[in-house]
């Protein structure tokens, strides 16, 4: 018997969908950075960020989505960042990300679809959220039964502007074009 091959949306069907969220869940590790870890002797933590993956979430906060960041590691890196990229919901927690992401969302009184919502994940601990989602999204070096289940799978790898690629889609899907959200 053949094997079936997944077939993805082409870029300009997942800009329209992506043109009906209002909230975009990040994973951190292997999505907004490259899955690296510098540890020194003492535990200080580095992480890679790619700058224009920040740049592109400022402009898309600035437009109206709503932005979640979601990791199973507790990282003062992290926080560093998402301080600085002012991104108000960001939840650093063992367990399973649709629980707790339910679970902080009631206890800050947000409400939202995650119907209307898109995902971008990359590992084995991103699935229970991710079937949850109407938008699936995963980076290119992604865990494999993860990849194959999502609507889209990234040009860019993880910590190389895979964010940046699929907010330009949400931007194009939108008719916006980020640098009108560069001084807002």
């Amino acid at each position: 018997m053949a094997t079936r091959t997944k077939t993805y949306l082409t870029k300009n069907r997942l800009a329209k969908k992506l043109a009906s969220i209002g909230t975009l869940i990040l994973d951190v590790d292997g999505v907004l950075t490259d899955d690296s870890l510098y540890i020194g002797p003492d535990g200080f933590e580095l992480k890679r960020f790619h700058i224009g993956d920040g740049l592109s979430i400022v402009l898309a906060m600035r437009a109206g989505l709503e932005v979640f960041v979601v990791s199973n590691r507790l990282s003062d890196a992290t926080t560093a960042r998402m301080k600085d990229l002012r991104i108000k919901h960001v939840i650093q927690e063992k367990g399973d990300k649709a629980r707790l992401l339910a679970e902080y969302c009631r206890d800050h009184n947000i409400e939202f679809d995650l119907s209307k919502a898109a995902f971008i994940g990359n590992d084995i601990m991103d699935l229970p959220l991710m079937h949850r989602v109407g938008v699936k999204i995963a980076v290119r070096d992604s865990y494999a039964d993860l990849a194959a289940m999502v609507d889209y799978v990234t040009v860019n790898k993880g910590g190389h502007g895979a964010v940046r690629e699929v907010l330009e889609l949400y931007f194009r899907g939108k008719g916006l074009t980020p640098s009108d959200f560069l001084w807002k």
